[in-house]
């Protein structure tokens, strides 16, 4: 029952509204936090752990913000979409704006802590913030800018990771990092365009699939190459990882052609078994592969 724009609801769901505005299955992204920590062979001192887990709830916590500025500010195009319109918790009337107000707040407070806590991380996440906050007023009708902008936001994750150990990032991993970023947001603008039109955003009229398929096979192969460079150079123990992130980027793009995902790169990893399976393996092999005692 609709009254308005707002929608009749107990608080219970209400409550549940205000879950899905963090988006919480966006959070997967945030294990890009943890990469310095297996590189750096620091995952088996609790203090370390401990040091990367808080980055990694840092990170949630902000990207979280981040969704419900754009939530904010895009309410009125979302409710005229025939998707986002039901699944936007702010678009759909569940969430009212005072309430997801009040929720940016206590999540802005929650950073305020954090930088007592672990200030070089939140400086890097106060520099995520910056750039979200250009992205969602600016940058995302600007086209290829749009993409990039998506991107660094992983390569952010991953030093705030480093921020937190106090330790060096390979150019490497900051290139392959960039690479495989690119890749995954030139295919999830790919999905939109080719599912959507360029009904859900503006700047998918400047974009045309053909485009963005080469976008999108070029940071693949500049992510496998890179990858491939940085295990031969610094890690040669991870050689027997290669494999795997080919299979991975060549499971993705099955899974974009074929099973017409990828239009969320969480989705596509949380409901494809193989890509989950490639992807475990791959981070129980590089601990295997990395453990102190075999060097």
């Amino acid at each position: 029952m609709m009254h308005g724009t707002a929608m009749v609801c107990s608080p219970w769901d209400r409550l549940l509204g205000l879950v899905k505005l963090m988006r919480p299955k966006q959070w997967i992204k945030n294990g890009f936090v943890l990469a310095p920590l297996v590189f750096s062979k620091a995952f088996l001192d609790v203090e370390a752990v401990g040091h990367a887990l808080l980055a990694v709830l840092l990170f949630c916590v902000a990207s979280s913000a981040t969704y419900i500025v754009n939530d904010m500010h895009d309410i009125e195009r979302d409710r005229r979409h025939p998707k986002k319109s039901k699944a936007r918790p702010l678009a759909a009337g569940i969430v009212t704006v005072r309430a997801a107000l009040v929720l940016l707040v206590a999540l802005y407070a929650v950073l305020v802590w954090g930088w007592f806590v672990a200030p070089k991380v939140v400086m890097v996440i106060a520099a995520y913030l910056v750039l979200n906050l250009a992205y969602t007023f600016v940058l995302k009708h600007q086209p290829v800018v749009d993409i990039f902008t998506i991107a660094i936001g992983f390569v952010l994750r991953v030093y705030s990771g480093a921020m937190a150990l106090d330790v060096p990032v390979s150019s490497w991993m900051f290139i392959t990092t960039l690479c495989l970023a690119l890749y995954l947001a030139a295919v999830k603008r790919r999905q939109e365009l080719s599912q959507s039109g360029t009904e859900g955003r503006k700047v998918l009229e400047k974009y045309s699939v053909s485009l963005v398929d080469r976008y999108a096979e070029m940071s693949a192969t500049g992510a496998l190459f890179f990858y491939s460079m940085f295990v031969m150079s610094a890690k040669p123990e991870l050689v027997i990882t290669v494999p795997m992130v080919l299979f991975g980027l060549f499971r993705y793009w099955f899974v974009v052609e074929a099973l017409d995902g990828g239009e969320s790169p969480t989705d596509v990893l949380l409901a494809d078994w193989q890509l989950m399976v490639t992807v475990l393996l791959w981070v129980a092999v590089c601990g295997w592969a990395l453990l102190p005692v075999q060097e």
